[in-house]
């Protein structure tokens, strides 16, 4: 499958995430991001060293900035449970504005075309790195990796394109 592109619709899918109230939720992309300006950005692992500390805390630390330029939504996307994400997401006690959210089954990075396989490294298939915006669900941002990089992806680089 081609990957996601500026100009497409981002396909139905489901993610889950604990809400505010710590209780699991399993809602749809279409259901967060309908009517909104959604930036979705995807790590290829939870608690790996360029995701934990160059690519969310960027998002975290830019997140006012991003949403006064119209963002609604800032959600942290990756091929974990939802259970490794609300841990991870806690490492950050100065979130205020990112939620984290798990395809545990890598379903919805399939559906992307985004999928890394990293079974070499003992990870499995995962989800390549990258920053989409989404304007009431199309897309128009798809900074999207290669391979384990991280040079067009970051909330800097969101922030250049709104």
């Amino acid at each position: 499958m081609a990957p996601i592109a500026v100009g497409d619709v981002v396909p139905e899918g489901t993610i889950s995430f604990f809400d505010e109230n710590d209780q699991l939720q399993s809602v749809s992309i279409h259901t967060l991001s309908a009517g909104k300006k959604v930036i979705l950005f995807g790590v290829p692992g939870a608690f790996t060293p360029t995701c934990s500390m160059q690519h969310v805390p960027g998002f975290i630390e830019k997140a006012e900035e991003l949403k006064s330029k119209g963002v609604d939504e800032i959600i942290c996307f990756s091929v974990n449970d939802p259970f490794v994400m609300k841990a991870w997401g806690k490492t950050y006690p100065e979130n205020k504005h990112v939620k984290f959210v798990a395809d545990g089954s890598g379903e919805y990075t399939q559906l992307l075309g985004l999928e890394l396989d990293l079974k070499d490294k003992g990870l499995g298939v995962r989800s390549r790195r990258f920053a989409l915006l989404l304007d009431n669900l199309k897309v128009t941002v798809a900074n999207v990796e290669s391979g384990g990089e991280f040079t067009v992806s970051s909330a800097d680089d969101i922030l250049k394109a709104l």
